[in-house]
């Protein structure tokens, strides 16, 4: 019985989640599993990813083979790394003392990368929310002009209408005179 480390699909439709399990290799992907060591979720941000790393640890070392995501899911949380320190200990390469301690050694970097991540992403989207609303302060700043300048607009064009009409005294219109032209005397005739 080959035994594999591999995801199986939970959640909805277009809202998966997955549970990491160690699974007979001709079961189904969500079928029967031998146990579960954890789960991933991709739909948070960052992705959860929770591993049992000890027994996970224990199923590599009795054979079980991950599949290429569950492998990158192992990995990302350490479980990879300390199977090869595992391995160095077994060839006599290492101490289990040297082991635990390039172990968490990895685990601090890790955790300060992910945080140092997490801080630059924080402080992109803060100044992304002040480029934007300094946008919409010059935009309101430019309508508030634009409508300044209407009234004013406005204002004046009502001032000089009652200037106009107080000013203006009726006076009659002239009425054009007829005179004809030459041509349409020449056409009368």
């Amino acid at each position: 019985m080959a035994t594999r480390i591999r995801l199986q699909r939970r959640g909805k439709k277009h809202q998966p989640y997955y549970t990491i399990v160690v699974a007979d290799s001709s079961a189904p992907r969500d079928g029967r599993f031998i146990e579960k060591l954890g789960y991933y979720d991709p739909m948070t941000d960052p992705a959860t990813i929770e591993i049992d790393i000890d027994r996970a640890l224990y199923w590599l070392q009795v054979g079980a083979k991950p599949s290429e995501t569950a492998r990158s899911l192992l990995s990302n949380k350490g479980v990879m790394l300390k199977f090869h320190l595992w391995k160095g200990i077994q060839k006599g390469a290492l101490t289990e003392e040297e082991a635990e301690q390039k172990f968490q050694q990895w685990l601090k970097e890790k955790e300060e990368r992910v945080n140092k991540a997490k801080e630059s992403k924080r402080q992109k989207e803060k100044e992304l929310y002040q480029r934007k609303l300094e946008q919409e302060k010059q935009v309101r700043i430019k309508k508030e002009e634009i409508l300044a300048a209407k009234q004013a607009e406005k204002t004046e064009k009502e001032n000089q209408t009652e200037n106009h009409t107080e000013n203006h005294t009726e006076e009659p219109a002239e009425v054009p005179t007829e005179e004809k032209t030459d041509l349409e005397e020449e056409n009368t005739q």
